[in-house]
Formats: structure tokens, sequence, C-alpha cells
């Protein structure tokens, strides 16, 4: 199961930073391209996101983390580059 977490984590960090640069980049130039391409990256990210939190508690119970573990875990994911950072830190040696 962790390594599954740790797959899910990557996308969803992937999937955070691209749309962000896509909000950031594309849609002030071009507000026609929402539903063609913000819109899906959007929805995978969400997915993703909500995946990486089941996973998360998942996780939780069966690797017996800390709170404090477990909070970080959590809260790295609305962070840009957070899931990477933790994928580092935390998971890197599990």
């Amino acid at each position: 199961m962790l390594k599954v977490f740790k797959i899910v984590a990557l996308l969803e960090g992937v999937s955070y930073i691209t749309l962000f640069s896509n909000m950031l980049l594309v849609k002030p130039n071009n507000p026609e391209l929402y539903h063609t391409l913000l819109f899906p990256v959007g929805m995978a990210h969400g997915l993703l996101f909500v995946a990486y939190i089941i996973l998360a508690v998942m996780l939780k119970f069966e690797e017996n983390w800390d709170w404090k573990k477990f909070g970080l875990i959590c809260l790295a994911s609305i962070v840009p580059f957070g899931t990477f950072y933790i994928e580092k830190k935390y998971l890197r040696s599990a």
C-alpha cells in the first residue's frame, strides 16, 4: 500500500504544479482554453487529492504513524512541491 501511496503522491504533486502553471500561463492569455485544458487537469488533480488523503488515512493506521507525521503528510498536499518533500523526508526510507 505504501508503494501505491508514493505513486499517488507523485502524481498529485505533478498535477498540482501542472494546474498552477496552466492557470498562470494559459488562462490569462486564452480564456477559451478553460474547458479544453484547465478543466481536465483540475478534475484529475481533484481525484488524485482525494485518493492521496484517503490513502494517508489508511496508512496512518496501517503504519502506526503518529499524529504529527500524519498531519504533516496531509498538509503537504496543499503546498506546492509538498508531496515531493514528504516523499523524500518521510517515505524514502520506508
